[in-house]
């Protein structure tokens, strides 16, 4: 028999969680001797679970989203009123919120014309990726069909956005993948592939040989994150960006930056592609658009892409044939709408820049003291020290080791990050994205966590 249970009675929720509830990447059956760990309440940066345990969460809810922190009795206000108003209508039509974050999002994005609403990250690069192969076919005579992808970077959990994956533990078991999408080398210095001067310029020339390679003529876009997020924080090296759009201009090839981690204040900026002078074609966002708040993902394009889909008389399938359920629920803007205004009255950009310098410095301090801890680096409120084995050598600490750290840092009451079951032989680098509110002893608070779990790990 069927048991419904009161959301208050904790004891029945453990149960039905444990019963019912398949959670995301975690191992198969895993709360066979260990109850699941049931998050109940948030306030600000903190999180309490279903023990009463606090935790000071380092990760903007576990994926780099609730950039405004936790309880914006605002934001609920404002999803609560839109919906009892207008909750949904087909984006055949136009709603209020809809109209009017669209409006909000494009002053932001000099050069940038148009909207396109869906609910996931994963569902906005497809949107793009169909608008790159329609394009193809409209323009192109059927040829420039291919996207590029870089190694490393991630761009949703779809069969098409996983054909676009550079993390092949995340791709492990899902092929045969969509075709025309082919990989070109990642940016890390760190792990440099080539010698000498001019690392950033080196790499970026590294995709002209892809594209030289598979012919101009066949190759539509470039889809690359602006800092490379579950890949292991990479950001990108001088003299990257500007040769990157330098070939893209070169080549006709459409420019797709997806901002599903870094955009909405995550780097300092609106928007990470806003540091380096470069003019997308594409622009795709998720996550910190709403805060987590509602569900809400943007497609952005330019008026020169929009214009590609006008349709010529008498030509019924030459529009940009997509719809998306929910990017037409009214939530979602209306929730975005608030977020946007509350970076802006708190000068949250500011303050992601501030308490940068101060985890950069934090972390500098703990590179100086844990041999174990090979690069840091990070833009804004979303950095990464990459853990290793032997400095001279780099090679990558174990990642057991590495998720051990994570979990002593969770036994004290810190949630922080790492990259675990995506780059094979090197898920070695813990991550941390606070939510754009952090204070100076939040940080403080993380990184002497990990001072201690390194210690308690490691032993030195």
């Amino acid at each position: 028999m069927t048991t419904h249970v009161a959301p208050n009675d904790l004891s029945h929720v453990i149960e039905a969680d444990r019963a019912h509830q398949w959670h995301h990447l975690i191992n198969h059956k895993p709360f066979e001797t260990t109850d699941p760990r049931i998050i109940v309440e948030g306030k600000g940066m903190r999180v309490w679970d279903a023990l009463g345990k606090e935790h000071l969460d380092a990760v903007s809810g576990g994926l780099w989203t609730v950039n405004v922190g936790y309880g914006r009795e605002r934001i609920a206000n404002a999803v609560r009123d839109q919906l009892m108003q207008m909750c949904f209508f087909s984006n055949s039509l136009g709603t209020i919120p809809g109209a009017i974050f669209s409006e909000m999002l494009i002053d932001k994005m000099p050069g940038m014309s148009r909207v396109y609403y869906a609910s996931s990250g994963s569902e906005a690069n497809e949107k793009a990726f169909k608008m790159v192969r329609q394009i193809a076919h409209k323009v192109h005579g059927g040829r420039k069909t291919k996207i590029l992808y870089r190694e490393r970077d991630y761009h949703g959990s779809t069969l098409a956005t996983m054909s676009a994956g550079g993390q092949w533990e995340r791709k492990a078991q899902y092929g045969p993948f969509a075709p025309d999408f082919v990989e070109v080398p990642h940016c890390l210095e760190y792990r440099a592939q080539w010698e000498g001067e001019n690392y950033g310029e080196r790499a970026a020339d590294a995709i002209e040989e892809v594209i030289l390679r598979e012919g101009p003529d066949t190759v539509g876009a470039l889809c690359l994150e602006p800092v490379t997020a579950g890949g292991g924080v990479i950001t990108p090296p001088e003299g990257y960006w500007p040769r990157v759009q330098e070939i893209c201009r070169k080549y006709d090839v459409l420019l797709h930056i997806d901002e599903v981690v870094c955009g909405l204040g995550r780097t300092g900026k609106w928007f990470g592609y806003q540091h380096y002078g470069i003019e997308p074609d594409f622009v795709t966002m998720a996550k910190g658009v709403a805060s987590g708040y509602a569900a809400i993902s943007c497609m952005v394009t330019t008026e020169r892409v929009f214009e590609m889909f006008k349709s010529e008389p008498g030509a019924p399938l030459d529009y940009f044939r997509d719809i998306s359920t929910f990017g037409g629920c009214t939530a979602g803007p209306a929730a975005a709408i608030e977020n946007m205004k509350i970076i802006e009255e708190e000068d949250l950009l500011g303050n992601t820049d501030r308490m940068h310098d101060q985890l950069m410095g934090n972390l500098a301090g703990l590179m100086e003291k844990h041999r174990v801890i090979g690069d840091i680096r990070g833009k804004g409120l979303f950095c990464g020290a990459e853990l290793v084995a032997d400095r001279t050598t780099k090679e990558p600490a174990p990642e057991a080791l590495v998720q051990a750290v994570v979990a002593d840092c969770m036994a004290q009451g810190v949630i922080i990050g790492a990259t675990n079951r995506s780059l094979p032989g090197y898920n070695n680098t813990l991550c941390f994205s606070p939510a754009l509110i952090a204070t100076a002893d939040d940080i403080d608070q993380i990184t002497d966590a990990v001072d201690g779990a390194l210690t308690r790990v490691f032993g030195a």
